[in-house]
């Protein structure tokens, strides 16, 4: 075999061992995503739904109508409907940066729903008309307090169940 032999049956041989690589990338599964609306995620899914819808609603009235009156008031409400619709984006996407990422935002809607739950009672002046947040979300039946809770809940739930088991004896 000549040197012109040899560098010809590798150049033949590369093109098969990428063959096989992309064979075997196709050939294995790729991991799907976990779904977070089942269960009690589907009631998560549709409170967070109705809230988006609530927030958003109210604060585009209020802000095209009145936001003179009430701008920090009204600008609140507004983010409040942007983190509800991000939640409810999360749970529905489904998998595990989703879940992680709806939990973030879920302990931030917590802590802005305590914040200016607790400055709404302590200083009322600053806000002339309610936010969704305002009072503790008295205003929405306390819903703005509970589903951040009962989210994370779930979020956390969801996240054990899909842990795989650790071997044993080790």
């Amino acid at each position: 075999m000549t040197s012109g032999e040899a560098e010809v049956a590798v150049t033949d041989d590369e093109p098969r061992a990428q063959q096989n690589k992309q064979e075997k990338r196709e050939e294995q599964p790729k991991p799907r995503r976990q779904k977070l609306i089942t269960g009690p995620g589907i009631l998560l899914v549709w409170l967070y739904g109705v809230m988006v819808v609530g927030a958003v609603s109210r604060s585009a009235v209020q802000i095209s109508t009145d936001f003179h009156k009430a701008p920090l008031a009204y600008t609140l409400s507004a983010l409040a409907g942007v983190v509800y619709g991000f939640i409810t984006y999360s749970l529905v996407r489904g998998g595990e940066t989703a879940r992680k990422a709806a939990l973030v935002c879920c302990a931030a809607e917590l802590a802005g729903v305590l914040a200016v739950g607790a400055w709404t009672l302590a200083e009322p002046s600053a806000f002339p008309d309610a936010t969704v947040w305002s009072d503790f979300g008295m205003g929405y039946l306390f819903i703005p307090v509970l589903l951040p809770v009962t989210a994370v809940f779930w979020l956390r739930k969801s996240r054990a169940h899909t842990r795989p088991a650790e071997p044993s004896g080790a």
